[in-house]
């Protein structure tokens, strides 16, 4: 018998007889890494993409832990949406048809309230739910998670870049210490790790496809004619490469201006980002580069410290920086897990010695590459998928990032997967939506109601 078969584990018969009846006979890589400590009761992190058979990892081991004839709630299931929930209570569903009795309840917004407090007084083994609703439930005094022995986190990231940290800090506080927890990440971004340590105990780390490093990070480097000619070759990269989500560093505040103005020009998806502009100017950049509703940030080195920007799709050095060690920081910042980043780095004649420098402190080579095609010029530039709404409401009108998400996939609504990250301030709120739908997510927030109220916004 293979250590990849489910029939090596320690399940209960009924449910590898069913694994048998639905064809699964191999565990997938993220299975068989995180099955067998999930099985002992330990905390478990495992970073597996969206098809890697992360729902059947945590699935089994919801349901090998369940007492089927304790009628009270022992697992809890929270996802980024509606959809997600959907297909994981669907899937826990049909991993434990073999076993009698067990009830799966569904509690996501965008569905009618009333029939889900029905639904929660003839109780449940198993709740699946979305960071909102269980918080709009617990808040009602309709959901008792005492019982709860099992949480799982599903697709952390994305909740985290939903903004729903303060709902998942609410919802896990009424939960047993004592519980075992799981979490599952398409990335090991900062905040995971700052969560998983408050909230998990000695988690054992499960990683399928290992994040960038050093050696994941192509360098490119490129020469300009002279300083005239530097933005052209930037251009030309930006229309090559098409990244989703790329920085642009220059050593000045005056250049990072300069640079994001004729970009502008040209027609591209560009903001600046330096120490002049106001705070609330400083805000809303980010929120617009990081939600994916801009493409390119230019910035200089003192502006961009400290910035979350873990999941670049790519970095473009106008210049080399003066301080080498800051050069090697700017590139370490691209590069997704499991894909490679692109750095990119523009010199005229002029800077070969800043070159020969980099060089002998990178102990490695750098050629110089072939510009792209001129006529790249002439196609049209490349825009970002997403679009941001802004709504004239937040923190201090109790807005939450599950109201909005709400509205937003409630009836005859967008869907889930076509909303993106949602951030909170006290008086303002914004939302990335697939650009397609932009126009008709606005009229659902602007012609519906968030918290009984009606609330202006518009797309910036």
């Amino acid at each position: 018998m293979s250590q990849t078969d489910f029939s090596s584990l320690k399940l209960q018969p009924e449910l590898l007889k069913n694994l048998s009846t639905l064809g699964y006979q191999q565990m997938t890589p993220i299975q068989q890494q995180s099955l067998p400590p999930i099985l002992k009761g330990q905390d478990v992190i495992a970073q597996g993409q969206t098809g890697s058979g992360k729902t059947a990892a945590f699935g089994l081991g919801l349901l090998e832990k369940l007492n089927v004839k304790r009628f009270r709630i022992q697992s809890l299931v929270l996802c980024p949406t509606r959809e997600l929930a959907d297909q994981v209570a669907k899937e826990i569903r049909r991993l434990g048809r073999g076993i009698h009795n067990i009830k799966v309840l569904t509690l996501c917004g965008g569905s009618a309230f009333g029939p889900q407090v029905g639904s929660l007084e003839h109780g449940a083994h198993i709740i699946v739910g979305t960071p909102g609703r269980i918080e709009d439930h617990l808040g009602k005094g309709n959901l008792d998670l005492s019982n709860v022995n099992l949480l799982v986190l599903d697709e952390a990231d994305r909740m985290l870049e939903m903004g729903f940290q303060a709902a998942l800090d609410n919802i896990i506080e009424r939960i047993s210490p004592e519980r075992q927890t799981l979490m599952f990440s398409a990335t090991f971004a900062e905040q995971i790790k700052s969560v998983a340590k408050r909230i998990m105990k000695q988690p054992v780390m499960v990683q399928v496809e290992s994040s960038h490093d050093n050696s994941t990070i192509q360098q490119h480097l490129f020469k300009a004619n002279d300083n005239a000619h530097r933005l052209t070759v930037l251009r030309l990269l930006l229309q090559q490469y098409q990244p989703e989500s790329a920085v642009v560093f220059c050593n000045t505040k005056i250049e990072t201006q300069e640079v994001a103005d004729e970009l502008s020009r040209y027609g591209f998806s560009v903001m600046a980002l330096h120490g002049d502009l106001e705070q609330r100017d400083r805000d809303q950049t980010l929120v617009r580069f990081v939600n994916k509703s801009i493409s390119v940030l230019v910035a200089t080195d003192v502006a961009a410290r400290g910035l979350d920007i873990e999941s670049l799709d790519a970095v473009i050095n106008y210049q080399i920086a003066r301080d080498l060690e800051v050069h090697v920081h700017r590139i370490g910042r691209t590069g997704r897990a499991g894909n490679k980043g692109l750095a990119l780095t523009i010199i005229t004649e002029k800077e070969s010695f800043k070159l020969a420098k980099l060089e002998d402190f990178l102990e490695q080579r750098i050629d110089a590459e072939k510009l792209p095609p001129i006529n790249l010029l002439d196609k049209p530039t490349y825009q970002p998928q997403m679009a941001t709404l802004q709504i004239d409401g937040g923190k201090k009108q109790k807005l939450r990032p599950g109201d909005i998400l709400g509205a937003l996939t409630g009836q005859d609504g967008i869907t889930g997967k076509q909303v993106g990250k949602i951030q909170l301030f006290p008086n303002k709120a914004y939302v990335a939506v697939n650009r397609e739908v932009a126009q008709y997510a606005l009229r659902k927030i602007t012609e519906g109601q968030l918290k009984g109220r009606n609330f202006r916004a518009r797309i910036i």
